[in-house]
């Protein structure tokens, strides 16, 4: 178990999955003081996660929320701004809120961790790890061919999230929060393409939600492997149209 800061949202495009790296911009005063808090922490943790409606009575007037999709995440890089601050987050692994222990000035509670069920079989999750990789480096071989916005960075963020989740989390806590190295790249595959459309986007999104709550490793690695090859294709279409107009 783990006593920690939890920074909420209410609203699933917000889900934040293991391995995914995303930059906060945070300016109210009360997730300033999670942030310092944050900061004074060994490992600069905290929990990001979605507040998940829940349906009461009718003639209830208050809305009730129960916590869900929890993501561990630590802090990269601060950048401090003249209102509030640019914070670049990484997700670390999946977490189960136990029990809210504070509401002022931030929300604190105690979470446990989330992991997969151990496989019954090594040898046919490595395969499957192997064929996801080859995925995705196909994958990120065409995005980077891609015309991409000026504002884009250049590494594409599966190469970010990939070179990540295959390194050993080298963070100081309870080694139950961290994922297996099958586990972390199961999530590598959930990161936007360049040039998504929108409703490519909320797809991208019901995939992480999915994903968050399935707990078998090789199940996600195949719904991962689908998607990577889907978007693959996708990819593939854009850089043909985008050939022919350079043309």
């Amino acid at each position: 178990m783990l006593l920690i800061s939890l920074l909420t949202f209410v609203v699933f495009q917000q889900v934040l999955v293991p391995s995914e790296s995303k930059t906060l911009h945070l300016y109210e005063a009360r997730f300033l003081a999670l942030l310092e808090e944050s900061l004074t922490r060994k490992n600069k943790f905290f929990v990001h996660f979605v507040l998940d409606p829940v349906l009461t009575s009718a003639s209830s007037a208050e809305a009730s929320f129960a916590a869900r999709y929890g993501c561990l995440v630590q802090i990269e890089s601060v950048e401090r701004l003249e209102v509030g601050a640019l914070v670049s987050i990484r997700g670390i692994g999946r977490v189960r809120l136990m029990k809210f222990v504070q509401a002022d000035p931030y929300l604190k509670g105690i979470v446990i961790p989330v992991q997969d069920n151990i496989p019954d079989s090594v040898n046919s999750l490595q395969s499957k790890v192997t064929e996801l990789k080859e995925a995705l480096y196909n994958l990120n071989r065409l995005q980077i061919k891609l015309k991409a916005p000026e504002n884009e960075l250049l590494q594409t963020p599966i190469a970010n999230s990939l070179r990540w989740a295959e390194k050993e989390p080298s963070v100081n806590c309870d080694e139950a929060f961290i994922p297996t190295l099958a586990e972390r790249l199961s999530f590598v595959g959930l990161q936007p393409v360049s040039g998504s459309t929108q409703s490519e986007l909320e797809a991208l999104q019901r995939e992480k939600l999915q994903a968050m709550d399935i707990k078998d490793t090789s199940t996600r690695l195949q719904n991962s492997i689908e998607l990577i090859k889907q978007s693959t294709s996708m990819a593939a279409a854009k850089l043909a149209i985008q050939s022919l107009e350079l043309s």
